[in-house]
């Protein structure tokens, strides 16, 4: 199992670093950029099922016991060590990144997004694949960091260099935004590690903040939280998102809001909660008002777009949707309570699953219009998509209903229980003003449901064009392979949520207590 969790974080960029290499002859295909293309979804395939191997190896009855560790001493000057290890906290973070990159792979080998070599593309998408996963499965702060710094670099090249119109501007704010909070996030990180004597954040959360005075514990908070709270991204520190998300190729939305941005909120749940618990309970109410503000912010963001006459993108609208998203994922976070930490975590993975499957949608409908404008998608050009191409629009109706939180799916699970935290909000926590961002998040989920309400009727439902309708392309086999596993795990999460929360919350419930129980 040791081993298996290695060669899941190391994998990928062994695979990135053969990617670069000349192809054997016999493996070519019918050409080069066939075979490098051919050799990420290989490689993406293996990771994945060795996730799988993982999961299905991983110790059910014990979710809260961290398994499969790793324990090396890297720099003893200051106690660094290559500490891995999964509990039922990081286990379905990982299996969500490899299917995502895994799929975004198999995605590209049909639909190469037009700019330089694939293999400098290939090589990336691993690079970035490698990075996700260290992050959910290390447990030294220092090594924490580094992988967080890891994804930045290849996720500004694949919008850069793949990217569409204004990709410049938008890679440049994305790679500023996230290393400006990544240097005051280091610096919080090294305050912990040096007045507690140790970065092993296992040893850590058993402590519970107990050798930290509270002093350390709200400016390591602060420091930690701006650099977290970037990445998620939480209200006002959003403004990268939308513009990184209507810039970045396909695959590179996909990876972006089903994997980059459970990178914060992991940081949150793992490192600020347990390790910091003083310094949390002094900012949590800042960061549910932060969090409401921004469900709010984003669902009237997301109404302005969707109004015709406002030349809103579609994928523009995705992103701001997403802020609204991953406020409801602080705001389970900020009750510091299990219920509402497993609703969070549970929304982490709904809205990767449903997110992915929105900017794959998207991205196929860009294909095939040549632009995510909603006026046009909803106009003369490209209205009724049920009747030009009823497999796309079925699946984009089904992505809309899921993501604004219809029971039975998975984005309502996280969503509800978030909520319900903020009902009864940890101690020590003011009751009256949690009960006030419970009742905004919940008008948050009606804003949510109108815009994507207002989505699905203007693309899918709008009258035909002046001269009849004229068929487009529906869904294609290699769509068809990279999208169905997303439709069936969001409608298995909603209709049997225990498979998940059975195992985050023993391994919540323990992060609490700081390894008491």
């Amino acid at each position: 199992m040791q081993f298996l969790l290695a060669l899941i974080v190391a994998g990928p960029l062994v695979g990135a670093a053969a990617a670069l290499l000349p192809a054997p002859p016999g493996l070519k295909g019918k050409s080069p950029d066939q075979a490098v293309l051919r050799h990420g979804v290989t490689v993406t395939g293996v990771v994945l099922a060795a996730t799988i191997v993982l999961a299905l190896g991983f110790d059910h009855d014990q979710p809260s016991k961290m398994q499969a560790s790793t324990d090396i001493t890297w720099i003893p000057a200051l106690d660094v060590r290559i500490h891995l290890g999964v509990d039922g906290i990081s286990l379905p973070l990982l299996v969500m990144t490899a299917l995502l990159t895994f799929l975004c792979a198999l995605y590209s080998y049909s639909k190469m997004p037009s700019g330089p070599s694939p293999k400098a593309f290939v090589a990336l998408l691993l690079v970035l694949e490698s990075g996700t996963l260290a992050t959910f499965a290390v447990l030294d702060l220092v090594l924490f960091f580094l992988a967080f710094e890891m994804v930045l670099i290849p996720m500004y090249f694949l919008i850069a260099r793949w990217g569409g119109e204004g990709r410049q501007a938008a890679a440049w704010k994305f790679i500023l935004f996230t290393l400006l909070g990544s240097v005051v996030m280091l610096l919080g990180l090294l305050l912990i590690g040096l007045k507690a004597g140790t970065f092993d954040m296992v040893a850590l959360a058993t402590d519970n903040g107990r050798g930290l005075t509270t002093s350390v514990q709200v400016i390591a908070v602060l420091a930690i939280g701006i650099g977290l709270a970037v990445k998620t991204p939480m209200w006002p520190l959003h403004s990268w998102l939308p513009d990184a998300h209507t810039a970045a190729p396909t695959v590179g939305s996909v990876l972006l809001a089903g994997v980059l941005l459970k990178m914060g909120t992991y940081g949150f749940v793992r490192i600020v909660l347990p390790i910091a618990p003083d310094g949390m309970r002094v900012f949590a109410p800042y960061l549910a008002a932060f969090a409401v503000a921004g469900v709010i912010y984003g669902s009237l963001a997301c109404l302005a777009l969707a109004r015709p006459g406002n030349k809103g993108d579609l994928k523009r609208l995705i992103a701001y949707s997403s802020v609204g998203h991953m406020g409801f994922v602080l705001l389970g976070i900020a009750t510091m309570t299990p219920t509402g930490v497993n609703g969070a975590l549970f929304a982490n993975i709904a809205h990767g699953l449903i997110t992915g499957l929105l900017f794959f949608l998207v991205g196929a409908l860009k294909d095939r219009y040549g632009t995510a404008d909603l006026d046009t998608l909803a106009g003369a050009t490209g209205a009724a998509l049920y009747g030009r191409a009823p497999r796309l629009g079925g699946l984009l109706a089904f992505a809309a209903v899921a993501s604004l939180g219809l029971p039975g799916l998975a984005g309502f699970w996280g969503e509800m229980l978030a909520l319900f935290g903020a009902f009864d909000p940890a101690d020590g926590l003011s009751r009256p003003a949690f009960l006030t961002f419970m009742a905004v998040g919940a008008f948050g989920t009606l804003l949510t449901a109108a815009y994507l309400l207002v989505v699905v009727r203007r693309v899918c439902m709008g009258g035909p064009r002046p001269g009849g309708e004229t068929a487009i392309a529906d869904v294609q086999g290699y769509e068809f392979a990279a999208w169905t596993p997303l439709v069936a795990l969001t409608v298995l999460a909603g209709l049997w949520p225990a498979v998940l929360l059975g195992l985050t919350d023993p391994a919540v419930q323990q992060l609490l207590a700081g390894g008491k129980q």
